[in-house]
C-alpha cells in the first residue's frame, strides 16, 4: 500500500531532491535514556535528594508524554527511491550500537551504588526502577537489532536482552509474533475486553512457551535435542546467567532482589507496549475451504502514532504498520500510512492509560469499533468477555462488507494473494524460492542447515508451516518460485 507523500502534487523527483531527515540528530536522544543512571547518581550526589533516583519512571512516564503533547506529530516519509541509501547510512546503526555500552556501564554503576551507597529501601527501589526502565528501552534496542540480517547485530540483540533475562524475546518476537500477529494464537496481541493485568501473565508465559517450541521444532528438523548450546533460547538465557552471576559474585547475594525487580520492570514495560500495539486488531480468515489461512498483515492491523518524542526515543517503533510489513527495514526508513489506525497520543502516554482499565476501555474500545466500521465482531475479543462486548456494541444494520469503501473488500484484497497455489506447483521441481518481503532466497543446492534443511533438500520437502527465517512474516505459500525464464515472477 502506498505511503503518505509530504504534499499533494509534489513530484517524486522534486521530493527526492529536497528531502532531508529532519530527525537525523534527534535520534541521538535515544542515547540519553541509558545515560539516566548516571544522571540519577550525579544529581543525588550533588543534592542528596532521593527523588533523583526515580528519574527513569519520571522521565519516561511523565516528561516524555508531556513533550509528546507539546511537540505534536511528524508524518514525513522518506521518498521510496531514497530508502536504500538511508538504510545504508551507518550513522544510524552506530546510534543503536552505542546504546549497549552506556546501558551496561550505567547498570554496573547503579548496582555498585545500591550495594555501597548509604540508601534507604525507598531510594534503592527508586534506583532499581530507573535501571529497569532503562532495561525496558534496552529491549526495544534489542528489537531493532534482532530484526537485522547481519549476525553481529543479532548477537548484540541478545546482549541487550541479558539484563532483563528476556532473551527468548529474540526468538518469539521475530518468528512467533510477526507470523501470528493480530490473531487469537498470538500471546502478544491483546484483545478487546482484556485488561493489561490479564494480558500480562498470558503474554509473559505464552511468549516463553512459544519461543521454546519454535527452537525445539527448528532443532528437531536438524535431528538434534533442544537442550544444547545451539538453542537460541538457552544461549540467550545463558548470557543472563553469566551476567547476573558476575554481579552476585561481585556485590553479594543481597542485590538479588533488586536484580529480579529491575528485570520484571523491564519486561513489563515491553509487554505494556505490546498491549497497545495491536489491541483488538484481527486478521480475517481467507481462502477456499480446507485451505484457509489468515490474510496477510496489512497497515490496518497495528496501532500507529507519529508523536515525535516517543518515536525518537523508541527508534520509530510507533510506525508499527511499516515495521510489520518490512521487519528488516531499519528504523530511520520506516514510513507512515494513511490507512493505519491511530492512537490518541504516543506510546508513553498510552502506557499510563493502559494501567487504568476503565479509562483504557472508554478511549480504545470506541476506536476499535470505529476501525471496524461499527462491527465489533470483526475484532479480536477476549473469549470470556465476548458476549458482554457484543451486547455492549451491537452489530450495525448495514454490515461493513456492504459499505463503500468497504472494510471487508479492503481486507479481502490484502489477503487475496494468500489462497492456495495452483495444484502441483509445490510438487514441481524448482531450484529455489524467494521471500517477497525481505528477499531471503532458499536455494535447494545450499539448503539452509541452520533451519534443518541440509544441502540438496528440495523446496517441496520444506514443510508448509515453515516461515522465512529472516523476516518471520512470509510463509512457504507466499514464496516466489522461479519462472520458466529463470526470473523471479512478481519481483518488486
Amino acid at each position: 500500500m502506498p505511503s503518505r507523500m509530504d504534499a499533494p502534487g509534489t513530484t517524486l523527483a522534486g521530493l527526492t531532491r529536497r528531502w532531508k531527515d529532519r530527525k537525523r540528530y534527534l535520534w541521538l536522544i535515544a542515547l540519553v535514556m541509558p545515560s539516566l543512571a548516571f544522571v540519577a547518581l550525579g544529581l543525588h550526589a550533588l543534592t542528596g535528594w532521593g527523588v533523583w533516583l526515580w528519574i527513569g519512571p519520571i522521565v519516561i512516564l511523565g516528561l516524555v508524554p508531556a513533550i509528546d503533547l507539546v511537540t505534536g506529530l511528524d508524518r514525513s516519509n522518506p521518498p521510496d527511491d531514497l530508502i536504500a541509501a538511508l538504510e545504508g547510512d551507518r550513522y544510524y546503526r552506530w546510534i543503536t550500537y552505542l546504546f549497549l555500552p552506556v546501558q551496561y556501564a550505567g547498570f554496573a554503576a547503579a548496582f555498585w551504588f545500591l550495594r555501597h551507597g548509604d540508601l534507604s529501601v525507598v531510594d534503592k527501589v527508586g534506583l532499581t526502577l530507573t535501571i529497569g526502565f532503562i532495561g525496558g528501552i534496552g529491549i526495544n534496542t534489542a528489537h531493532e537489532l534482532g530484526h537485522k540480517k547481519e549476525s553481529h547485530e543479532r548477537w548484540l540483540s541478545k546482549i541487550a536482552l541479558a539484563q532483563s533475562f528476556y532473551g527468548h524475546f529474540y526468538i518469539e518476537h521475530n518468528r512467533g509474533h510477526h507470523s501470528r500477529v493480530a490473531t487469537p494464537q498470538d500471546p502478544a496481541s491483546s484483545r478487546v475486553g482484556e485488561s493489561f493485568y490479564r494480558f500480562w501473565p498470558r503474554t509473559v508465559l505464552g511468549s516463553c512457551r512459544s519461543a521454546w517450541r519454535l527452537e525445539k521444532r527448528r532443532l528437531a528438523r536438524r535431528g538434534q535435542h533442544p537442550f544444547r548450546i545451539g538453542n537460541d533460547v538457552l544461549n540467550a538465557w545463558l548470557m543472563s546467567v553469566v551476567l547476573w552471576g558476575v554481579v552476585l559474585a561481585w556485590l553479594g547475594i543481597g542485590v538479588l532482589p533488586y536484580l529480579v525487580l529491575q528485570a520484571v520492570i523491564a519486561f513489563t514495560l515491553l509487554e505494556a507496549v505490546n498491549y497497545l500495539e495491536h489491541y483488538g486488531m484481527l486478521r480475517q480468515r481467507t481462502g477456499a475451504p480446507g485451505h484457509e489461512r489468515y490474510e496477510r498483515v496489512a497497515p490496518g492491523h497495528s496501532w500507529n502514532s507519529n508523536n515525535i518524542a516517543t518515536n525518537v526515543l523508541l527508534y520509530h517503533l510507533q510506525r508499527h504498520s511499516d515495521h510489520h510489513a518490512n521487519p528488516t527495514r531499519r528504523y530511520q526508513a520506516l514510513r507512515d500510512y494513511e490507512e493505519s489506525p491511530v492512537l490518541p497520543t504516543g506510546y508513553a502516554g498510552m502506557i499510563l492509560l493502559a494501567l487504568v482499565p476503565r479509562a483504557w476501555r472508554r478511549v480504545m474500545d470506541q476506536r476499535v469499533l470505529t476501525h471496524f466500521r461499527g462491527d465489533i465482531s470483526l475484532a479480536n475479543i477476549q473469549p470470556a468477555r465476548r458476549a458482554h462486548v457484543l451486547t455492549r456494541y451491537p452489530a450495525p444494520a448495514v454490515p461493513p462488507s456492504a459499505q463503500a469503501p468497504g472494510l471487508i473488500s479492503v481486507l479481502a484484497r490484502a489477503g487475496g494473494e494468500n489462497g492456495p497455489h495452483p495444484a502441483g506447483v509445490w510438487g514441481a521441481h524448482v531450484t529455489g524460492a524467494r521471500c517477497p518481503g525481505c528477499d531471503y532466497v532458499y536455494d535447494e543446492k545450499a539448503g539452509d542447515p541452520r533451519e534443518g534443511f541440509p544441502a540438496g533438500t528440495s523446496w517441496s520437502a520444506v514443510p508448509d508451516t515453515w516461515c522465512c527465517p529472516d523476516c518471520g512474516v512470509r510463509e512457504k505459500a507466499d514464496f516466489i518460485v522461479p519462472g520458466t525464464a529463470g526470473r523471479w515472477p512478481g519481483r518488486r
